[in-house]
């Protein structure tokens, strides 16, 4: 055999230039705006190019260990310490490696939670392994030092240093929640400091102060905006640990974090990677060797549906990919019926499992940080980064995060991207689907141990320190709340289909799928060629709303005698699916009523609808 290695020519194939790139883009646009079809513009305002200026070079943002995989935590929420226990034992000994011991205080309690009762928080602990399982607090409502040194004394026999005990020590968090604090912030950081110094010396070394990202994504913050008031966070506990006499390095090393990992699958591989270098920008500033910090992650409450719940499947598993391969230590998957009631045990174990099927079986956390290199991740990182540092460099000028709370300088800025992304959901460019989008009227739903309980009423705020509190809202919330009012009702609207099934299809399907978002059902026809017959099935089918739908030519030719005779025959309001057009005016004197286009606010749509069939009261335009 010629041992001389094979001569593929692959020298004379120089690399292409991005110059090379444009050049053959420009000739699939054909003169069409680059920016509009190549640059994507995200909910922070910086464009992601589909040909970036340059690349990293594929190095790993350091992180979890190369090959290792992330922790397995299991969420446990139930109110009753004995089956809270049960629940903790069924996941340990189905594959996860610690849980997260929610207490009804704790912003993500959503309802239910353990009480606060030392008797009933032992119970719920009975037969834990704590050198084996990693333990996750989240208490909420300032209880988190009490809890952290009633855990310290109840394992005070075991090896501190084999504790994997995370406290989630965090009055900022809870300040941000509740809107207001029993005392000044100088004092709370001074409490932090002291009950952290007390910890730590009794030789526990895991990461005990926890800056938590969630309680501002619920309430609609971006991404960079939740990186941002993250990093701010975990700055100001940072120097609270240090002015209680904490070196900085030891200080740095006992602080953790929680990001939301979100539907948008690429957005959430780059947050934790893009935190790592807010992080390793904060130490420098510091004067400290590189560390990495350790990151925890959860799935997105706000994402999560309570109609067609099985989709949320779907979005627990991208967003677990997502932080897996972006760099997550551990990962929580909230169950796919979390925001129906408390889950039972299948939805647990189905949320268990989609992050076990990734590693054993997918193997994705077999590679250190996979993402390197690829110019998509990587420019969404870094520009993910530069915009949370310079929100971040803000708020620090406006005093730090607390003080930017107590100013609602960071609530406004919050409110402006929850009601910027609440116009999209409203309007469908950001479909939700099973909810705005493919609405099924006739699913079933799956079984809860409890239902879902309304969130208590805020009490008058009281104490030295207040803030208007960051409320959470999921997404789909508005059409849930239509779907809800119509439910006890038989609402319904009549698509009077105009022409052959080739001429309605598109319209039906879009007026019907529009319609069934806020609960009204919509009938279903091949299509109507005489008015005798689309009068006739009107009134057989007993519905007060009609829509036409059509094509343009059908529209032209009959939407006008069949919106009268649709009045005449008793039709409260008449719509038209489809933007108005050169008829509008003789359209709307034969009795159509309203446009059904995409791009309208469907919310707001449906709500009109509703009303004038008695569900609401109908609001002035």
């Amino acid at each position: 055999m010629d041992p001389r290695p094979l001569d593929l020519g692959l020298d004379s194939f120089p690399p292409a230039t991005r110059a090379d790139w444009l050049a053959l883009v420009d000739g699939v646009l054909k003169g069409a705006p680059y920016d509009k079809r190549m640059v994507t513009r995200t909910a922070d305002g910086y464009g992601l190019d589909a040909l970036p200026e340059r690349r990293r070079e594929a190095a790993p943002i350091a992180g979890r260990l190369a090959g290792a995989p992330w922790k397995v935590i299991a969420r446990i929420d139930h109110d009753d310490a004995a089956s809270a226990n049960a629940q903790m034992l069924a996941d340990l000994d189905g594959g996860a490696d610690g849980v997260a011991l929610v207490f009804a205080s704790a912003p993500s309690a959503a309802g239910f939670g353990l009480s606060l009762r030392h008797e009933e928080v032992v119970a719920a602990l009975d037969g834990l392994l704590p050198e084996m399982a990693t333990l996750r607090v989240e208490a909420g409502a300032y209880q988190g030092r009490d809890i952290a040194l009633a855990l310290a004394r109840l394992y005070e026999k075991a090896d501190p240093a084999a504790l994997d005990l995370r406290f989630g020590l965090d009055p900022i968090g809870d300040f941000a929640a509740l809107g207001a604090a029993p005392i000044e912030w100088e004092a709370l950081a001074a409490r932090l400091g002291q009950t952290v110094t007390a910890l730590h010396g009794r030789g526990l070394t895991a990461p005990m102060v926890r800056a938590d990202g969630r309680v501002h994504h619920a309430a609609g913050a971006t991404d960079a905006q939740e990186l941002a008031a993250t990093l701010a966070t975990a700055t100001a506990y940072l120097r609270a640990l240090e002015a209680a006499g904490l070196p900085l390095d030891a200080a740095a090393r006992l602080i953790e974090v929680t990001l939301v990992a979100d539907v948008d699958q690429l957005g959430t591989q780059a947050k934790p990677r893009a935190f790592r270098l807010l992080w390793q920008a904060v130490l420098e500033a510091c004067r400290l060797a590189p560390s990495p910090v350790a990151i925890h992650m959860e799935t997105a409450w706000r994402a999560l549906t309570r109609h067609d719940a099985q989709v949320n499947l779907l979005r627990g598993t991208l967003a677990a990919f997502a932080a897996g391969v972006g760099g997550a230590d551990s990962v929580t998957v909230l169950p796919f019926t979390q925001a129906l009631g408390l889950p039972d045990a299948d939805a647990r174990r189905l949320a268990r499992n989609t992050q076990i099927i990734l590693m054993e079986e997918a193997n994705v956390h077999r590679v250190a940080d996979p993402s390197a290199g690829a110019g998509a991740i990587e420019e969404r990182t870094e520009k993910l980064a530069a915009a949370a540092w310079e929100l971040f460099r803000a708020i620090e000028r406006e005093g730090g995060m607390v003080e930017a709370l107590t100013s609602g300088a960071w609530q406004r800025r919050v409110a402006a991207a929850r009601q910027a992304r609440a116009r999209e959901v409203a309007t469908r460019r950001l479909p939700i689907t099973g909810t705005s989008e493919f609405p099924l009227l006739t699913e079933g739903v799956p079984s809860v141990l409890a239902p879902a309980r309304p969130h208590p009423a805020a009490a008058p705020a009281e104490g030295a320190l207040l803030c208007e509190p960051l409320v959470g809202e999921r997404l789909s919330e508005p059409f849930e709340r239509l779907r809800a009012r119509a439910a006890a009702t038989k609402a319904s609207v009549f698509l009077a289909g105009l022409g052959t099934p080739a001429d309605i299809a598109a319209r039906t399907g879009f007026a019907r799928a529009a319609f069934e978002a806020g609960g009204i059902a919509a009938s279903g026809n091949d299509g109507f060629t005489d008015l005798q017959t689309l009068v006739a099935a009107f009134r057989a089918s007993g519905a007060r709303l009609a829509c036409l739908c059509g094509s343009d030519a059908t529209y032209a030719e009959r939407a006008v005698e069949a919106a009268r005779a649709l009045k005449e025959a008793g039709a409260v309001t008449v719509y038209l699916a489809g933007r108005p057009g050169e008829d509008e005016a003789a359209q709307r004197a034969a009795g159509v009523d309203a446009y059904l286009a995409a791009g309208l606010d469907l919310v707001a749509f449906l709500d009109d609808a509703q009303a004038r069939l008695g569900l609401g009261r109908r609001r002035e335009p």
